[in-house]
């Protein structure tokens, strides 16, 4: 009797399904399935065998809206219209990953540019980088996952996918829908597990060529420090995302952004908003407004149509973000709303001004809290946004061009959204965290390129 993994809904504790957990054994069984699956060239999926799937399996989604919507809303807690959304993406990040197909290819390098190279045809093609490892975070428990795996498929690359032991049940029916999309199970096949020495085992098994990696940096440089010689990896952690709103900035337009930024799924996301620096002669009505629109957000269960904030992941969660929240009160940071709703479920809440050594000023919440800072010069807080050791999205709020060029050059980070939430992004673009907010490149055409190596061929023609 194989054990079993409890699944239980985020909002209520309450008992969604068990799942059967995977082993030592079969973990070695999946790893030989996908270095077999490569070894046989001859068994390649053609490109349009490859890209057919991928369409299909996103028209297969796309019938399916409802129920992967409200798996996503019960056991990771994101609301319902969020999770709705988060469905439409992945169908389309299917589409993207075949799209991405038709121009995937390599290059001509040139010859005959000295005398030795004369007489030479030289040329690159595209081949998969071998077995990926892939392993999966909580808060967007289809998008990620297809983040990880339709790159895969794609280029050729056997996957194993092992989605977070919280929210294994959308990546279990979405790699039951690639199998009906017509995809054998050895070219992408799940690993279900809560046992982290299980979880090290794959990603660091020597027949992986490639570890993708969506998790806390703790975790994601510790695996990276495991791996073997030439295994690659992609690591995708996250930050404490910087808010630059200039004395120029419209405020009655910034509000809805700024807390749609920061609240999204409870401050569930690598790149929420966090760290507002608001120029003080708009520093007293700024924080006004956004007390008021985040003391109006419609808190609880996640299936209701109405709820713009749910729960955490886990009880524990709640714990820690309560802890850094009193920390930060105590050290002179004024309170804006907060409290709790149920064991999972904390009420949105704003922190003026916490000590510069707080957590909350350090560290990464993941959960619904922003912390607002006064500044008199630009500068002086490009300085404190860029001092932590990591580094993801930013954003700059400003209807002065000056002052928003001067931020985007200056912040550091990846990508700085102009008169836009740090956590806006689309999955054709790159996403990527600088310093130990990340390694490598996500974005479903830049995890393919990740994924893939190139191969020269040189053709030495004439006399």
């Amino acid at each position: 009797m194989p054990n079993m993994l409890q699944v239980m809904q985020a909002f209520d504790r309450a008992l969604i399904a068990e799942v059967p957990a995977d082993d030592a054994q079969t973990l070695e069984t999946k790893l030989a399935t996908a270095a077999r699956t490569l070894r046989d060239r001859d068994g390649w999926l053609k490109p349009h065998q490859r890209s057919a799937v991928l369409r299909r399996a996103a028209t297969l989604l796309e019938g399916r809206q409802a129920h992967f919507a409200k798996l996503i809303a019960q056991e990771g807690g994101k609301p319902f219209t969020d999770a709705a959304i988060e469905v439409v993406r992945a169908i389309d990040g299917l589409r993207d990953a075949a799209d991405e197909i038709r121009n995937f290819a390599g290059k001509e390098i040139p010859m005959g540019l000295t005398p030795a190279s004369e007489g030479r045809w030289a040329f690159t093609t595209k081949e998969p980088i071998g077995v990926v490892a892939a392993i999966s975070a909580f808060n967007h428990p289809l998008n990620l996952i297809i983040h990880q795996i339709a790159p895969a498929i794609a280029v050729g690359c056997p996957v194993i996918i092992k989605p977070a032991a919280a929210t294994p049940l959308s990546c279990l029916d979405l790699v039951a829908l690639l199998r009906e999309a017509g995809l054998e199970e050895r070219w992408c096949q799940t690993f279900i597990t809560n046992d982290n020495a299980l979880a090290e085992a794959l990603a660091t098994d020597p027949r992986v060529a490639f570890l993708s990696f969506i998790g806390s940096a703790r975790v994601g440089w510790h695996l990276r420090s495991k791996l073997p010689p030439g295994t690659r990896c992609a690591l995708e952690h996250g930050g404490a995302a910087p808010v630059i709103v200039d004395r120029s900035a419209a405020i009655e337009r910034i509000i809805e952004p700024i807390v749609k930024g920061g609240y999204y799924h409870a401050g569930q996301v690598c790149v929420s908003v966090q760290r507002i620096f608001v120029h003080a002669d708009i520093l007293d009505s700024f924080v006004e407004r956004l007390a008021a629109r985040v003391a109006a957000l419609s808190v609880g269960d996640p299936i209701l149509p109405q709820t713009e904030v749910g729960p955490l992941i886990r009880p524990r969660e709640t714990e820690r973000v309560v802890s850094w929240i009193d920390e930060a009160v105590s050290g002179g940071g004024r309170l804006l709303g907060g409290g709790r709703l149920s064991e999972t479920t904390l009420i949105p809440a704003v922190v003026v001004d916490p000590p510069a050594g707080a957590k909350l000023s350090q560290l990464e919440v993941f959960g619904p809290v922003t912390c607002v800072y006064g500044f008199r010069e630009l500068d002086a807080a490009i300085d404190i946004a860029n001092s932590l050791p990591f580094a993801f999205q930013a954003s700059v709020f400003s209807t002065d061009i000056g002052p928003a060029l001067r931020a985007a050059h200056r912040l550091d980070a990846s990508a700085v959204m102009v008169n836009d939430h740090t956590a806006f992004r689309t999955d054709w673009m790159p996403f990527t965290g600088r310093r130990q907010s990340g390694y490598g490149i996500g974005g479903i055409p830049w995890t393919m390129e990740e994924m893939s190596e190139d191969k020269m061929i040189v053709l030495r023609h004439g006399g």
